[in-house]
Order: structure tokens, then C-alpha cells, then sequence
């Protein structure tokens, strides 16, 4: 185990996809990520038998311990143990994560998926080290689940303390999307293992995220504001109409915003700077004649 030092300032999470890349190995392409600036690598195989599981853990190990990065196991406590590895990830319908705590103790990474604001707000108050936000787009690895949208990504960013990580879909041609919606760090599988180039996919996903960073630095640091929302006072550090909208997971509902009695317009959200003492009332249609 490499232990827990620096992990939680990891930018690119790459997990496993061996039907992505027939062909070749799962240790060369996983190498290639590496070599991109992978920052964790998980391995996920729903198929493998115990026994191949275990072998594929102690591969992955070995290769992610000559760069010195975390190896996160999906769903196996034990072979995590076995291997050495860093941390397991866990789904809603796996172990309970108290029992995954109990048998790898304090020091290894616990990591949850969640696919709604509550379910993150469960696994920060459980003790998980960080969670996966997701999925945001549809995606092969998971069929069949609904997206979670960049509402939730901003749900997320706005409330949630512990790391989390945006997955689901992420590719180097919307990624930018799912910045602009408050993720700091990025997931990905398909776009990463089944491309000819993984190290340059990894390149240019980091790319973005160093970009948004820079971006966010020279902005400054985040001024709060006092404002009345829905009749309610609350203090926020949105700049706009849009990041107040975005922190209340509504960007992509049917919402009308009626700021200081009058109606703004969509397009005017993210023209407009909140300011102290502004009333605004969020008028959130749910369907229905």
C-alpha cells in the first residue's frame, strides 16, 4: 500500500476497460495512462473470475507502485488487502461502507458512487474519502442508468467537502462542460482505454483541468454575498444569477427567475453579478397542465 499521503490532490481517475481495447494488454494500455499523468487507477472487471481478479490486482499493482500511484480495487475488499492495493471503490448496492471500513481500517481509501445529492450527503457523513459523481452523460459502462446531468456535478461542488469525482461519459470534447459546472476532477474509461493514444487522451483531459484551474486562480478567491432566495436569507459565493441557479441543481430544469420583482430572462443569467441584498425567487416547474 503506498499509502494516503497527496492522493486527494489527484486530477484524472482512470479505471479499467478491457473490452474497450482487444488486443492488447491491460497492463500496456494502463502503462500508457500512466505515462499521461494518470493520477489513480482502479481496477474494475464485473467478468473475471476470483482467481483472475486476484492475478489482474497484483499486475496492476506492481505497475502502479514503480509511479507511485494509487491502485483503488472495485467492489473487492479482500483482493485489495491481498494485493497490497491502496483502497476499494464501492456502488449503492455493495458492501455496507461501516463493514469495508471495518475490515481495511483507517488508511486505505474508500471511495462510493452516488447518483444524487443524497446519497452524497450519506457517504460524506458515513466517512468515505471521496465519491463518484455520475453518470453525468450516458455512457456504455453503465447502461441503462439515467444520467445524473451537470446539475448534479454543481450540486456536488457547491455542497459536498469531501474529493469527488465527475465520471460518466467524459470525453476530451465535453469535458469542458463538466468543469464549468464545478468538477475539479475528472473520470473516465472509454475515452481513455479504448483510444490508440491513451497517454495523449490523459494529456488533454489534464490540459483542460490545468486550464480551469489557472482560470479559478486568477479570478481571485470567492466573495460571498447575502441575498434572499425563495424568501430566505443565504449567503452564497455564485457570482452570477447562472452559478446560483447551477448550486441549487436546477440549470437544467424548467425554472423562471424572478430577480428584484421582475422576470430575467435566460440568457441574462450569466450576465447578471449577484449583489448584496438582492431578492430572487426561483420558480421551478415540475410538470403537469
Amino acid at each position: 500500500m503506498l499509502g494516503k499521503k497527496d492522493w486527494r490532490s489527484f486530477r484524472l481517475y482512470v479505471i479499467t476497460g478491457e473490452n474497450y481495447h482487444p488486443g492488447r494488454s491491460l497492463t500496456d494500455v494502463m502503462e500508457e495512462t500512466l505515462r499521461g499523468g494518470a493520477d489513480i487507477v482502479q481496477l474494475r472487471d464485473k467478468n473475471a473470475s476470483k482467481a483472475g481478479l486476484l492475478e489482474k490486482a497484483k499486475q496492476l499493482r506492481e505497475l502502479t507502485a514503480r509511479y507511485g500511484v494509487p491502485l483503488i480495487i472495485n467492489d473487492h475488499p479482500d483482493i485489495a488487502i491481498a494485493v497490497g492495493a491502496d483502497g476499494v471503490h464501492l456502488g449503492q448496492d455493495d458492501m455496507p461502507l461501516a463493514e469495508a471500513r471495518r475490515l481495511l481500517g483507517p488508511e486505505r481509501i474508500i471511495g462510493i458512487s452516488t447518483h444524487n445529492i443524497g446519497q452524497a450527503r450519506l457517504a460524506q457523513a458515513e466517512g468515505a474519502d471521496y465519491i463518484g459523481v455520475g453518470p453525468v452523460f450516458p455512457t456504455g459502462t453503465k447502461p441503462g442508468r439515467t444520467p445524473v446531468t451537470l446539475s448534479y456535478v454543481s450540486e456536488a461542488a457547491a455542497e459536498i467537502r469531501i474529493p469527488f469525482v465527475a465520471i460518466g461519459g467524459i470525453t476530451p470534447d465535453n469535458v469542458d462542460s463538466v468543469l464549468e459546472a464545478g468538477a475539479r476532477r475528472i473520470c473516465a474509461v472509454s475515452a481513455i482505454v479504448g483510444n490508440a493514444d491513451p497517454a495523449g487522451v490523459c494529456r488533454r483531459l489534464l490540459e483542460r483541468i490545468s486550464r480551469y484551474e489557472a482560470a479559478r486562480e486568477s479570478s481571485g478567491p470567492a466573495k460571498s454575498c447575502e441575498v434572499t432566495v425563495n424568501g430566505r436569507s443565504v449567503l452564497t459565493d455564485a457570482g452570477t444569477v447562472a452559478e446560483l441557479v447551477a448550486q441549487y441543481g436546477l440549470l437544467d430544469r424548467k425554472l423562471v427567475v424572478e430577480w428584484n420583482g421582475a422576470v430575467l430572462a435566460r440568457h441574462e443569467w450569466e450576465k447578471t453579478p449577484l449583489e448584496n441584498g438582492a431578492v430572487i425567487e426561483l420558480v421551478h416547474f415540475v410538470g403537469g397542465g
